[in-house]
């Protein structure tokens, strides 16, 4: 089962022709998790004919302008089509007082069932995956994100056929993933001989910050890295000022993390038809590099 990651917006603070403010929406079985809500993210559901009303959590790294102002009209559009879910919001600190404001701000129609949480550390176990946030440096409070799959066992489909097995006795067969044997026909059949580990899938979502430690704890071992790239190494002191990262230093964060894939987002208006300026910085270092675009669709 592949894991689609949809870029809604890519752009930095000023949105261009091309790109939209920050949004990035990953879908997991019965999960749809939408990373950061920039001004226009509803118009690109739309262009991508995405229904909004399946959204079942978001995450929000930080509250400047361009990572949020999306939120108001979401929450609308959702109260306006009987959104029948609780919408869970987990943040940095400050989250709750600033939806608590965005909603005496706005006169909504209709109501909607919101959950925040201000999250570090692990907020989120399910079966199948956890969610990990970590603060990173951007000047305001400021969260990475970390999904992470856990480990499965899996049926290898050879040895099986080998074995017969009935129709009637394949429920069964569920309880050798939980590592537990079984017995069909008064023959004991172990979980081990029948089955394989398979790895989880980690995706780490780095959006706005300087170099700090947690950015390595977030991001090692990823199988994809998506993270800000809004300025070349050679502009380090515009990165330093306003606490971002160059393609040069995410491209050595993904690295030095082991990773298999970086996308680099959070692209400045300057490269909006220069993202390969970008690009070539950061392959340099890391070869399995691309540029998001608007409405890119990946899978893991």
């Amino acid at each position: 089962m592949k894991i689609p990651i949809t870029f809604l917006g890519t752009s930095n603070s000023i949105p261009t022709a091309t790109r939209n403010h920050t949004s990035i929406l990953m879908h997991y079985k019965e999960e749809n998790i939408l990373i950061d809500c920039g001004e226009g993210t509803q118009r690109q559901f739309r262009k991508l004919n995405i229904n909004p009303c399946k959204i079942t959590r978001i995450l929000i790294s930080h509250w400047h302008g361009d990572h949020v102002l999306g939120l108001p009209g979401l929450f609308q559009t959702l109260a306006l089509n009987d959104y029948n879910k609780t919408l869970y919001i987990y943040g940095p600190k400050g989250t709750k007082k600033y939806i608590k404001e965005i909603n005496n701000l706005f006169i909504h129609r209709g109501k909607l069932k919101i959950k925040i949480q201000e999250v570090n550390g692990k907020f989120l176990e399910t079966p199948d995956f956890t969610l990990t946030a970590l603060a990173l440096q951007h000047g305001p409070p400021c969260n990475g994100y970390l999904f992470q799959e856990k480990d499965k066992l899996r049926i290898h489909k050879i040895k099986l056929k080998k074995l017969k097995i009935s129709s009637k006795d394949r429920p069964k067969l569920k309880d050798l993933t939980q590592g537990k044997d079984i017995k069909i026909n008064n023959k004991i059949i172990k979980s081990k001989d029948l089955t394989y580990g398979q790895k989880g899938r980690k995706i780490s979502f780095i959006l706005d910050t300087k170099i700090c430690p947690n950015i390595n704890k977030l991001t090692k071992d990823s199988d994809l890295i998506i993270m800000e790239s809004t300025y070349t190494s050679k502009e380090n002191p515009l990165a330093s000022k306003y606490k971002h990262l160059t393609a040069e230093q995410t491209a050595q964060i993904a690295k030095k993390s082991k990773a298999k894939k970086l996308i680099l987002t959070h692209i400045s208006q300057r490269y909006e038809f220069k993202d390969k300026i970008l690009l070539k910085e950061a392959k340099k270092i890391f070869k399995n590099t691309i540029v998001a675009k608007d409405k890119m669709v990946v899978e893991v």
